[in-house]
């Protein structure tokens, strides 16, 4: 069984903001694969959703707490479902990556976001499988970082964004029948 977490904010005040590619993300998985729709999951903080890919049952989540604090709903998943790190796949934004750009990783450190630092630390490893979704500026931004990746994203950001998530279907099917090598080879 494998857990994909797309990281994000709950409630509509975040909705298409840049900082929400990651429940975009597994918002689209779940439609392309017609897996279940997300259902509250209030004991382990998130919405959830389940299904199969590529011959591997999935779980995938949206963490309902906010960004800061999105490893408890992980941790909480794992722990009920016994999912080891290494069957554990986050999707998220990635000011540093740019914008149509999507890597996968098998491991590495949280950077400077905040969900990811929570995750790391909820988890107490780096070694599980992110998946980064780029949401560089397309232009000089000027102002605080909160305030980039809290915003609404462009209409060019948007069908970036869009054709990044349309990558994810074949990404997953990679990963889970090749492995984290060859998906690397393949999309990096």
């Amino acid at each position: 069984m494998k857990l994909i977490v797309g990281l994000g904010n709950p409630g509509d005040k975040y909705k298409n903001t840049r900082h929400n590619a990651g429940f975009m993300a597994v918002d689209f998985l779940v439609e392309h694969f017609g897996l279940d729709a997300f259902k509250k999951a209030d004991k382990h903080k998130c919405e959830m959703a389940d299904g199969e890919i590529a011959g591997e049952k999935v779980i995938l989540i949206k963490p309902q707490t906010f960004m800061n604090l999105s490893g408890q709903a992980v941790r909480s998943v794992m722990q009920f479902y016994k999912i080891p790190a290494e069957d554990v796949m986050v999707v998220y934004d990635d000011v540093d990556l740019p914008s149509g750009n999507l890597r996968v990783r098998s491991s590495g450190s949280a950077g400077g976001h905040k969900g990811m630092k929570s995750v790391v630390h909820e988890l107490g490893t780096e070694d599980f499988i992110r998946i980064r979704l780029g949401i560089t500026p397309l232009t000089e931004f000027k102002g605080d970082l909160e305030d980039y990746v809290l915003g609404k994203l462009s209409g060019e950001e948007g069908v970036l964004m869009e054709g990044n998530v349309k990558k994810l279907p074949i990404l997953l099917e990679v990963l889970l029948k090749e492995g984290i090598e060859e998906a690397m080879q393949e999309f990096n």
